[in-house]
């Protein structure tokens, strides 16, 4: 078993602290008990359990860092990870961004962990992919889809007396429903804590009702459209442009938020006065560690406020080098929107496309954050509030800054996890003008 207790994680990092010769040390113990089960073609595929602990031991001598990991945490073993990370510290050259280990800091728990997604059994996985085959079945349509689920425990610890121990839970399901022909596809995905709020037979019919609504596909001119993005569609976007928010790509001059002759736009707006985004790794809908990467306490904190920057993160060293107060990396981004489904968009919209997912995304120039990806899995054209017919996919080129400042309409956030980053998001459906595609794709 994986999953050690506070007590035996602090028995196993004090000795590690303990063995150091170094100036400093720091160590985490981290470890994971995580089921999955894959299904495609109707049929069960893979299924497995990957049970794992480890140690990380970073050393330093001065400016001289040398960091080494192990599995097994015997005392020989122990002593052994501490001895090689202080031989690769003294062979490494100086660290001119070296920072001292963090001092002893107090964390708030956040609650990250759920008994009914931890207490998940084979037979569990198996129902859920039984739920998800056999309506498909019945409907002479294709499933494709992945259950990942786990629970995790994550304790560090330093020279310096600070301590930490935090378990968690996480639970991922995604699944693509084809026609028999392939020309119809549909797709959903349910990111939780709790996996007692999940109903597999319930929620394929999402993708099943997508599928069969895609399969007579219409050639739509690309140009700029109003579109309604469902929120795994926007999560992507909106992912990638939160991953520019570092105060130092800002100063230096790498960002879409650094300013002509030097600094960052913190206080200036950038965005439709609607948009709202905090972070709060305490939120019950989507909480996270309290703790960042480099052992910085996360805050509740506002990150755009009515359309302005208000915050950036500031690692320690930045924030040492420009005279400002440390800020950690968000671990959770909760965007503000309104009591809107999908669904009441599209009856509110008189002409213009529902994307229901996008993929492949890749930048195409970070000063902008203009990006370029794929629709996919149900694009559909809307007219007079009413879902008209399917139309072909479409390559897009935008940025989610001028997208952000294209707002018609923000609908009802739900939990989703961005593709291109390790975020936790609350997302709303978000109705835009002005939307970018720039070519068709056959794909479905």
């Amino acid at each position: 078993m994986s999953i050690f207790t506070e007590e035996q994680s602090k028995a196993i990092l004090d000795k590690v602290i303990k063995l150091s010769k170094a100036d400093q040390i720091s160590a985490t113990l981290s470890g994971s008990v995580d089921g999955n089960i894959r299904f495609a073609l109707n049929n069960i595929s893979t299924s497995g359990i990957v049970d794992n602990t480890e140690l990380a031991v970073e050393v330093a001598f001065g400016n001289r860092v040398g960091t080494a990991t192990i599995n097994e945490f015997d005392d020989a073993s122990l002593e052994r990870v501490v001895r090689r990370a202080e031989d690769l510290a003294r062979l490494a050259p100086e660290n001119p961004e070296f920072m001292p280990a963090i001092e002893k800091q107090t964390y708030k728990p956040s609650p990250t962990f759920s008994e009914s997604t931890a207490g998940i059994t084979p037979e569990y996985r198996a129902k859920v992919a039984a739920d998800s085959i056999g309506p498909c079945k019945g409907e002479k349509l294709i499933a494709a889809g992945f259950l990942e689920d786990g629970q995790n425990f994550v304790a560090i610890a330093n020279s310096n007396g600070n301590f930490a121990y935090q378990r968690g839970a996480n639970f991922n399901y995604t699944c693509t429903v084809r026609t028999e022909d392939g020309r119809g596809s549909g797709w959903v995905g349910r990111n939780l804590k709790d996996a007692s709020d999940f109903k597999a037979d319930a929620d394929i019919r999402t993708a099943m009702r997508k599928a069969t609504e895609s399969a007579e596909a219409k050639a739509l001119e690309p140009g700029k459209y109003t579109v309604i993005l469902e929120p795994a569609a926007a999560a992507g976007l909106i992912s990638f442009m939160m991953n520019f928010f570092d105060a130092r790509q800002a100063d230096e001059g790498r960002s879409f938020l650094s300013k002509k002759g030097g600094g960052n736009k913190l206080g200036e707006q950038v965005y439709d006065s609607r948009v709202n985004i905090s972070a709060d790794p305490w939120d019950p809908r989507a909480p996270v560690l309290p703790w960042d990467s480099e052992g910085l306490p996360r805050e509740k904190m506002n990150i755009v406020e009515n359309g302005k920057v208000v915050a950036l993160n500031y690692s320690r060293y930045w924030a040492k080098k420009q005279g400002k107060r440390a800020v950690g990396e968000p671990g959770n981004l909760l965007v503000a929107g309104g009591d809107k489904s999908t669904a009441d968009l599209v009856r509110g919209t008189q002409k213009g496309i529902l994307v229901t997912r996008t993929w492949y995304i890749r930048m195409v120039d970070p000063q902008t954050v203009l990006l370029t990806g794929l629709t996919r899995d149900g694009t559909f054209y809307i007219e007079n509030g009413q879902i008209k017919h399917p139309v072909k996919n479409f390559r897009f080129n935008e940025s989610p800054v001028i997208m952000l400042n294209n707002i018609e309409e923000l609908g009802r956030p739900v939990r989703v996890a961005g593709d291109e980053s390790s975020f936790v998001m609350m997302i709303p459906p978000m109705k835009l003008r002005d939307f970018t595609f720039t070519s068709l794709s056959d794909a479905v």
